[in-house]
């Protein structure tokens, strides 16, 4: 036993000097081997790309790059700030491969159609018909998201000027209330405001951030408050003044927004109410005479 633990000593011990010994010429050729395999990628079983990144990612990117050349007064900065004010979370380039997709999807629509309907010069007009109304619908849905987006905006702002009063004349700064806001609310001005604060975060000047949140609602309300707080700070006027008139006076034009809806209502309804009730009522009340008539003249 004596012997056998001495062997296996020794033979361990001759292997950790020849590893010492030889370990500088390992890590000079590990180190060979990463410098002549720099820059190269090895894809393995585990790391493949997906279908996604091989072949949608690209086609997409060509698809929105087509688009562009299409439309020379459409530009990435004019997509984005609608995309924004709809309040959707994707890129300027997919809602560009969007908008060329369905008007391909169209056009094969049409062909289909068309050509099962009446012929060449049917398929012909139905593919111009179906590619214009494909490439119309993903604008058509943004802007009415933008639109709804816009009067949810104008809905929230009196009660969210109310608190930025109540915080301003609390202690707070402007950017401290309007932090408060985003923490304490939901909706789309809470979102506006809290892009505002991480633009004037990384440096930007809050007369610029606050004009962005002016073009990216697109509403006269917002648009006037933002142009009182940029003059409170250039004139040093005192914020929760201001805030108290803005809240207000969007207290007021929402008051009359509303009014004028429903003003309109009647006009609205007299159209579906003349196609729609209208006829059925003449059946009904009608057609029983009718009948009558009808039996005593045969």
């Amino acid at each position: 036993m004596v012997l056998f633990l001495a062997l296996a000593c020794l033979a361990a011990a001759a292997y950790l000097g020849a590893h010492a010994a030889t370990s500088p010429g390992r890590q000079r050729r590990q180190a060979v081997g990463r410098a002549a395999s720099y820059g190269r990628v090895v894809l393995t079983v585990g790391d493949r790309r997906s279908f996604r990144e091989r072949i949608v990612a690209p086609a997409a990117a060509s698809i929105s790059r087509l688009v562009l050349r299409l439309s020379p007064k459409t530009s990435i900065e004019d997509v984005s700030i609608k995309l924004i004010a709809a309040g959707l979370q994707i890129t300027p380039q997919a809602f560009l491969a969007a908008k060329g997709a369905c008007a391909v999807g169209g056009l094969v629509l049409g062909v289909v159609f068309g050509g099962a309907a009446g012929g060449a010069a049917a398929g012909f007009f139905l593919a111009l018909v179906f590619a214009v109304l494909g490439y119309m619908a993903p604008q058509f849905i943004v802007g009415s998201r933008a639109r709804s987006r816009r009067e949810q905006i104008r809905s929230e702002l009196p009660d969210a000027l109310d608190l930025l009063a109540v915080s301003v004349e609390a202690g707070l700064g402007f950017d401290g209330a309007l932090s408060k806001i985003t923490e304490h609310t939901d909706g789309a001005l809470s979102d506006e405001f809290a892009l505002a604060l991480n633009e004037i975060r990384i440096g930007e000047s809050r007369a610029d951030a606050l004009k962005k949140v002016a073009q990216r609602t697109d509403a006269q309300e917002v648009a006037a408050f933002t142009r009182a707080i940029i003059q409170a700070d250039q004139l040093g006027i005192s914020l929760g003044r201001i805030l108290r008139v803005q809240a207000a006076d969007t207290r007021n034009r929402r008051q009359a927004a509303a009014e004028e809806k429903a003003m309109k209502a009647p006009i609205k309804m007299l159209f579906p109410t003349v196609l729609f009730i209208f006829p059925t009522m003449f059946i009904v009340v009608l057609g029983p005479a009718m009948i009558t008539l009808l039996a005593l003249f045969k």
